[in-house]
């Protein structure tokens, strides 16, 4: 062989740039998650013509709170993931699966208040229990993605400015506590509806639902605030003691809210 041949440099043989993929899967998931908290938004409109009950199984509250946040929630960790040390061949997939199943969940909870049935642990007839075990396995699938996400920010720092890697490591770990306390809402509630518990099924969330909301959005919180505060003019150590303030605020909201859920439950 030619020693000029053997020593150049190999060429990529990769077609397409992954991270071509990774930005077009990026533009999907924030199309959806827009898309999911306008949709939450128009049903509050459809609240405010129709009105009814706020509270309740069967209300429009819940199409305008789960699009929202589960809009919301998709944008967030499509942003917050970048952050993470994961190459994009896992990341765009994980991410194109979690928005699927955003799509899943808030579709299914806008179909039944649309037919005016609730949309969790209904099991009356056959489809309102096909709706209700798809919700409850999307909620299982969504567990499973953010768990691997949470696990992957403790593997290996992620990146970001002065602080990053603090305020994703923390709303990840206030994010399980939202996943265990929803996870333990459903569980229990199937086990209520299966024994024939209904009503009791619907009002047996009611003291979870304070702390599984306070520890949602942390994931999202902490890391904007980082975000806002590397664009200050302010000292690191400065910008430091505030992200401590907001985690420790974070914290004992948790804290309270898991206090009351425990007296109440």
């Amino acid at each position: 062989m030619d020693p000029v041949l053997r020593n150049t440099p190999a060429v990529a043989r990769t077609p397409v740039p992954r991270a071509v993929d990774a930005r077009r899967t990026e533009r999907l998931c924030h199309a959806t998650g827009l898309l999911l908290v306008l949709s939450g938004l128009a049903h509050l409109v459809v609240f405010a013509v129709d009105g009814g009950p706020w509270d309740g199984p069967v209300s429009w509250r819940k199409p305008v709170t789960f699009g929202v946040s589960f809009g919301v929630t998709l944008i967030a960790l499509t942003w917050v993931t970048s952050y993470l040390r994961v190459g994009p061949r896992p990341r765009a997939p994980l991410l194109a699966v979690f928005a699927a199943d955003c799509v899943v969940e808030v579709g299914g909870i806008t179909l039944q208040a649309w037919r005016g049935v609730p949309s969790h642990l209904d099991m009356e007839t056959p489809f309102d229990t096909a709706v209700s075990m798809t919700l409850a396995v999307g909620g299982g699938v969504l567990v499973v993605l953010l768990t691997v996400f949470a696990v992957a920010s403790f593997r290996h720092r992620p990146s970001g400015p002065a602080g990053m890697d603090l305020a994703v490591r923390s709303g990840f770990a206030i994010l399980l506590v939202a996943l265990a306390s929803g996870a333990a809402m459903i569980a229990r509630g199937v086990v209520l509806t299966r024994t024939g518990h209904q009503e009791a099924a619907y009002h047996s969330t009611a003291p979870l639902k304070p702390l599984h909301g306070v520890s949602l959005h942390a994931v999202l919180v902490l890391p904007a605030l980082v975000w806002l505060l590397s664009r200050t003019p302010w000292s690191e150590p400065l910008r430091r003691r505030l992200l401590y303030a907001a985690i420790g605020s974070y914290v004992t909201a948790v804290i309270g809210a898991a206090v009351w859920a425990a007296l109440t439950y």
